[in-house]
């Protein structure tokens, strides 16, 4: 369920996951290592760019 919202709300599967990877760089390191473990390979090692 999406806060704020009183009903669920349908997300596709493809969207979320486009939007989660968009983002993971705001994810904490145990949102990380949980979809590295569901097989999400961009979830694994995150690099930073221009350090």
């Amino acid at each position: 369920m999406i806060d704020g919202e009183a009903e669920p709300v349908v997300v596709k599967l493809g969207v979320w996951i486009s939007n989660t990877k968009s983002r993971r760089d705001r994810l904490d390191a145990d949102h990380l290592a949980a979809l590295a473990e569901l097989g999400m390979d961009w979830a694994g090692a995150v690099t930073l760019l221009g350090v």
